[in-house]
Formats: C-alpha cells, sequence, structure tokens
C-alpha cells in the first residue's frame, strides 16, 4: 500500500481558488470504521461554507472537504463488525469536517455504521449525490410526521434537498407541492412525482395556500431555502401545523409560531458525525439503506447536474454551486 495519495486540499480559507491539489498521507481505518477507495464526490453548500471560512470552526484537517463518497471498500479497521468487506461498493455521507477529512482524495475513512451499499442501477457520480441530500430529508420529514394523506409543501423541489424530500414525502403517501422559479424546473419536480407546482415568483403565499388549500394551509411545510422564506414557512402552514428547516441563520420573528401553534423542527444531520452520537449514526447508514431499495426498484432517482467535474476541477465544481446556476446535484469524478 502506498503512503501518499493525490487529495484536493484548501491551503486556506478563502474563495474556491483556494483548493489545489497536493499529496496528503493516506489514511490508516480506526477501529471501526473502513477505508473507501474514493469514485466520486459531490459538491453541498456546507461545502463551500467551511471552504469560505463562514463555518471554520468545523473545518477538517487537512482541509479535505467532501460529505458525500462512493467507492468501494478498501481496508477495514479492528472492531468492524459489519457484513461489508474490502472490494463491495458503498456511499455515505461521513466526511469533510472536523476530526474526518472528506472525499476529495484518493481514500477516505469512514464510520462503518454510516455506510451503505449503493445503488446498483447508478454510476458512482449518481450514488455520490445521494446520501447528504436524501439524509437530511428523511430527517426532515422523519421530524415532521410526514404521513399518508397529509398535504406538504417542499420549497425548492428542484435544489438537492428539495428533490430528496419531494420523492420521500411521495413514498411516504402524502400530496406533495412543491415551489420552483422556472418552466424547465417545473417539468423537472412534475417527472419527480410532485402532485403541484407552485411558481414562487408569479404567486404570493396568500395566493397559493387559498388556492390550493382553501385557505387553511399545509400540514407539513419543508424549508430547503433559509433566509426570508423562513417567515413564509410560517405563513403557509395551517393552524397546528410543523415546519421543518434545513437553513436558520436568519433573523425571523417567531410570533406566527405562537399565534398558529406551529412546531419548527432545525435539521443539520452532520450532528451525528460532529457529536459522535452512535445511535443517530447507525440510524443514519439505515436510512441510507432504504434509499439503496427505493433506487433500485425505481421508486426514487437522484437530479444531477449535466456537467460532471474531475477532482482537479473541484474549485470550477464550487464556482457553479455559488452561482446558482446548478439544476441538482454537482457531481465530481474521483482520480483515475
Amino acid at each position: 500500500m502506498k503512503q501518499v495519495m493525490r487529495a484536493i486540499i484548501a491551503r486556506e480559507f478563502g474563495p474556491p481558488d483556494v483548493l489545489e491539489l497536493r499529496e496528503a498521507a493516506v489514511p490508516e481505518p480506526p477501529p471501526g470504521c473502513v477505508r473507501i477507495r474514493v469514485r466520486a464526490s459531490s459538491v453541498n453548500p456546507v461545502d463551500t461554507k467551511i471552504r469560505s471560512g463562514m463555518l471554520a470552526a468545523i473545518a477538517p484537517d487537512p482541509m479535505i472537504l467532501g460529505g458525500d463518497v462512493a467507492g468501494e471498500i478498501d481496508a477495514l479497521g479492528q472492531g468492524c463488525t459489519s457484513p461489508f468487506r474490502a472490494g463491495d461498493p458503498v456511499y455515505a455521507c461521513a466526511g469533510g469536517l472536523k476530526g474526518y477529512p472528506g472525499a476529495l482524495a484518493e481514500y477516505m475513512t469512514v464510520p462503518e455504521s454510516m455506510i451503505a451499499r449503493c445503488p446498483l442501477n447508478l454510476t458512482w457520480e449518481q450514488a455520490a449525490a445521494l446520501p447528504l441530500v436524501s439524509l437530511t430529508a428523511w430527517e426532515a420529514l422523519e421530524r415532521a410526521g410526514v404521513r399518508e394523506g397529509q398535504k406538504v409543501l417542499v420549497h425548492g423541489g428542484a435544489g438537492g434537498v428539495g428533490q430528496a424530500a419531494l420523492q420521500l414525502a411521495v413514498l411516504r403517501g402524502a400530496e406533495v407541492h412543491t415551489t420552483v422559479s422556472t418552466a424547465e424546473k417545473e417539468a423537472l419536480v412534475r417527472g419527480l412525482g410532485a402532485h403541484e407546482v407552485i411558481r414562487y415568483r408569479e404567486e404570493t403565499v396568500e395566493d397559493y395556500v387559498a388556492h390550493h388549500t382553501a385557505g387553511q394551509g399545509y400540514d407539513v411545510v419543508i424549508d430547503t431555502v433559509g433566509g426570508d422564506n423562513v417567515a413564509r414557512c410560517f405563513q403557509a402552514a395551517r393552524v397546528s401545523g410543523v415546519v421543518a428547516s434545513i437553513s436558520t441563520r436568519t433573523t425571523a420573528d417567531l410570533s406566527p409560531l405562537h399565534a398558529k401553534g406551529l412546531s419548527l423542527h432545525v435539521v443539520f444531520m452532520l450532528i451525528p458525525l460532529l457529536y459522535a452520537r452512535g445511535d443517530e449514526r447507525r440510524a443514519q447508514g439505515a436510512a441510507l439503506a432504504r434509499v439503496t431499495g427505493f433506487v433500485e426498484e425505481g421508486r426514487m432517482r437522484p437530479l444531477t447536474d449535466p456537467r460532471v467535474f474531475s477532482f482537479e476541477q473541484a474549485a470550477r465544481a464550487h464556482e457553479l454551486l455559488e452561482s446558482g446556476g446548478a439544476v441538482g446535484k454537482i457531481t465530481l469524478t474521483g482520480f483515475p
């Protein structure tokens, strides 16, 4: 086994061009972890926020980013008890932050409890697009208690977490409505199973709540947008409804929560990794295994941007994500 590997490392906090090709030591898998030969990854907003310094406190050392990984198991650490063996194709979201260097390298170590078998009907890049968004959406739906027969509004249904939440809510038997900005995105979300599509630039919250819910509001609102949109979520929810948000880095008037008796859940799926919460790590691995089943059954699919980057082009991938010009997840092909 060679002692060094290629990796994309941020030399400092800053714009995308701080990402550069360097050598790093090949990691040895700690007890209870596996080492993965990385074949693909994808870009998530948390990657750009760590790189820019916004989330400097959770940056890995060395600063190898990329939480999502797809590849083959290369080695198992001591004490591993899972059924996985060397050579098995797996995927996970388990790195790119403090204590866990990420996937933009030839090798990455991951807690065995957090991995699942890759869907056999996907490419490496398609598989790498799924873990973070699927697990975030899964947690949001679980905490919101989404169930059959409910009316659920997903804000940003063509985005990464939004498209996963849309599909998973449909699989739970909910009637799913979603917001989009363009006709292209409307066609995409209808193809993913959306029952109603709201062009939010053309309709006010009052308009679509009146039209689609007879003025009553939605049972559950899933927010993947954040910022000022949090207030619109409160407005769109029914009395005693539930809001689950993946982005609450904002200042908002919470009086509507009191006035309508709403419940607010804040979702950050990296918490089990950051705080070493073993039961929640295992729950994520189990949820990802369920996603594998849905994908192989043809009941769920990743939505990926047609532009695929190499690891050496990671800076360009970050630029595209930050530009807002991507439709679906941005994926990267690993080192040959």
